[in-house]
Formats: C-alpha cells, sequence, structure tokens
C-alpha cells in the first residue's frame, strides 16, 4: 500500500471540509452587510447585571453602561448577590447619581440551582421592559450607542440577538491568545446564526425578550449545570426565525482577559464543560470541524514527508488564502484586525490549545458561577 498517498488522500479530505467551513459559514461574518431598515425601533430596554465580589469591576464599568445614549426608557438591573466586599456602597453611591440603577441585594444562597442562574432570573423577573440585554460585571460597552445598536436588531418575530463579547488589547503572547480564541468562537456562533442554525450566545454580550424566557420557565430544564446560563439556554430557544446577530464594532463590550495561563485555563475548562449538552446537529458540527482543525497540521507535515511536497503545498495555499480573506474581513468588522498579520501562527496554536481543553469535555463542571 502507498501509505504516502493514504496520507495526502485524507489531508485533501481534511483540508476540503476546512474549506467548505469557512466558505459556507465563516464568509457570512466576513461579508456581513447590515441590512438597511425603514424605520428604526426604539423598544425600552433592561439592562440586567449579576454581580458577587465584583466592587472593583463595578466602580470602572457600571459607568460606561449607566451612560448610554439611547432614546427611549431603560433601566440598569444590578444583581448583587451575597456579596462581602464594598459592592452594596458602591452602588449605592452610583445610584444617587443615576436614576436609571436598579439594585437587588440577595443575601442568601439558592439551594440546588447552580452557578448564577438564580440571581440572573431574579433580574429578569425584576427587570421593567421586554428586551432583555445582559452583559457582565467586568465588561465595559465599546460606545455609548451600545444599547441603541443591540436593540435595533429586534424585528418582527426576532427574540433573541446575539452580539460579540470580546477582550481588552494587551501587550504579551496571552492575550493575543486569547482574544483570538474568543475571536474565533464568536466567529462560529455568530456565522451558525447568520447560516439559520444558531447554537450559542455569551453572557457578556446578549439579548432575548422577557416573554422568551417565561415561556421557556427560565433556566429550569439547565438548573442542575453550574453554567450554561447563556450558551445553553440559547441552545435550548434560539431558532432560524426569532434569532439575529449584531456585528458592530460600537456593539462590542469587552472585558479584561486573564493575565495568568492558570487563570485563563480554568476559565475555558469550565466553559467547555457545557458543550456534551448542546442539540446533536450542533455537536456534530462542531465535533467535524474540530476534527479537521485539529488533525490539519499534522496532516501537512505527514504529507510534505511521505508524499509530495510541492502538491501539499499547493493544497495549503489555497486554504491559506481563503483563511486570509475569511479572518481580515471578520476581524475587521469585530474590531480584531491587529491579529490578522498573525494570524496563520495563531491558527497552528489551536492544535494544541485542543489538546489541552478536550478532556473539559467530559469533566465535571464545578458549582460555582463566578
Amino acid at each position: 500500500m502507498n501509505w504516502g498517498l493514504i496520507i495526502f488522500i485524507v489531508f485533501a479530505t481534511v483540508t476540503a471540509l476546512q474549506l467548505f467551513y469557512y466558505s459556507w459559514f465563516y464568509s457570512r461574518v466576513a461579508f456581513f452587510r447590515k441590512k438597511e431598515k425603514t424605520v428604526s425601533r426604539h423598544n425600552p430596554v433592561s439592562v440586567v447585571i449579576c454581580a458577587r465580589d465584583e466592587d472593583e469591576n463595578i466602580a470602572r464599568n457600571l459607568p460606561g453602561v449607566l451612560v448610554q445614549q439611547y432614546g427611549s426608557s431603560w433601566e440598569v438591573v444590578v444583581v448583587n448577590d451575597n456579596s462581602l466586599d464594598d459592592s452594596k456602597y458602591i452602588l449605592q453611591e452610583l445610584k444617587k447619581t443615576f436614576k436609571s440603577l436598579h439594585v437587588v441585594d440577595l443575601t442568601q444562597e439558592a439551594k440546588l440551582i447552580s452557578g448564577k442562574k438564580y440571581p440572573l432570573s431574579i433580574g429578569i423577573r425584576e427587570a421593567k421592559h421586554e428586551v432583555i440585554l445582559l452583559t457582565d460585571a467586568d465588561c465595559v460597552p465599546g460606545s455609548e450607542t451600545w444599547i441603541q445598536k443591540m436593540q435595533d436588531a429586534y424585528d418582527d418575530g426576532i427574540e433573541v440577538v446575539l452580539g460579540y463579547g470580546a477582550y481588552h488589547k494587551r501587550r504579551g503572547l496571552l492575550n493575543k491568545l486569547i482574544r483570538f480564541e474568543t475571536f474565533h468562537t464568536a466567529l462560529q456562533y455568530l456565522s451558525y446564526a447568520l447560516a439559520g442554525i444558531p447554537y450559542m450566545g455569551v453572557g457578556r454580550n446578549l439579548s432575548y425578550k422577557k416573554g422568551l424566557f417565561i415561556r421557556h420557565k427560565g433556566f429550569s430544564s439547565i438548573n442542575h449545570i453550574p453554567s450554561g446560563d447563556d450558551d445553553l439556554f440559547i441552545n435550548k430557544v434560539a431558532t432560524k426565525e426569532n434569532t439575529a446577530v449584531v456585528i458592530d464594532p460600537e456593539a462590542v463590550t469587552r472585558s479584561i482577559p486573564r493575565t495568568t495561563w492558570g487563570g485563563w485555563l480554568r476559565q475555558k475548562s469550565r466553559h467547555y464543560t457545557t458543550a456534551r449538552y448542546y442539540k446533536p446537529k450542533h455537536k456534530f458540527l462542531l465535533g467535524l470541524y474540530f476534527t479537521t482543525q485539529f488533525l490539519f497540521y499534522p496532516l501537512l507535515a505527514a504529507s510534505i514527508i511521505f508524499y509530495c511536497w510541492w502538491l501539499t503545498l499547493a493544497v495549503f495555499g489555497v486554504r491559506f488564502l481563503l483563511q486570509a480573506v475569511i479572518f481580515y474581513g471578520s476581524m475587521k468588522k469585530l474590531g480584531e484586525k491587529d491579529l490578522w498579520p498573525w494570524f496563520i501562527f495563531l491558527d497552528m496554536w489551536m492544535f494544541f490549545y485542543y489538546l489541552i481543553f478536550a478532556p473539559a469535555l467530559w469533566k465535571t463542571p464545578r458549582r460555582s458561577w463566578n
């Protein structure tokens, strides 16, 4: 048997599958154009934020939410979940200046409900308005028009709006790796939604109707799972007909990324423990892409060594060019353009990323949310 030829055929097949994902899914973000609306709506909005021992983040980021420029009724509901720091006093001071701020203080832990689902449920139920806009205490809007940009995506039949939750740019390799992985995840869930297959959102920048939340009995079906208040809930309720996306640098939220490798590894491991609960079609599509991404570079090296180097590099070149175009357009639209010159090295890093985080797919998640 000609093992070199077999390796090359497998490599070409993996590359073809990668080309399919980039051309069919990810190009939708790269070439996204917002549909022009004849009438811009101004729905009343309730911004809901949960915080536990986040006094520094509240002082740093909450004013950026409270100074939003919006032409309709809106409020900010902060659920102070059993904080032991100075969060209560900082919120009291902010409330004196910003009348739109509504604070809900929780002083008891919820039994048998994991993660932050209970405080988030309380915040949503306390909200006055139908449109709920979620973010985290460690996030700050990218502009004063964040609320306007996110709610403008609502139209007839739309009940879910997905946004991009990014990280601040800092020096160092770890910052680039964190931001690229975050961008890569957003490229997937935004493009899948544009293709009519929404499967997740991120709580750093996510909106849905209060009626949708109540109709599906909130988080009752996933209360036993520590995480998933964002991705698993969206996986359950989002459809082709009721989901829209917002791709606009002014509609991005940004938070401070982890500064240590250990902190980032723990954070990502916790996030990946929810993937096993996705719908089968989503697990198949995501799993197939991850598999091809993981196999691509080892097969590239093996094909160069054991088969025909120039033919292998020609196949690689096709993927490289398509990937460069898609990444450039997508990074530009999501405000991550500075990562583009490094994309091929960051893409290679994903092989090691999958090695590190694959065990998290089978790991039992921890029960705390903060």
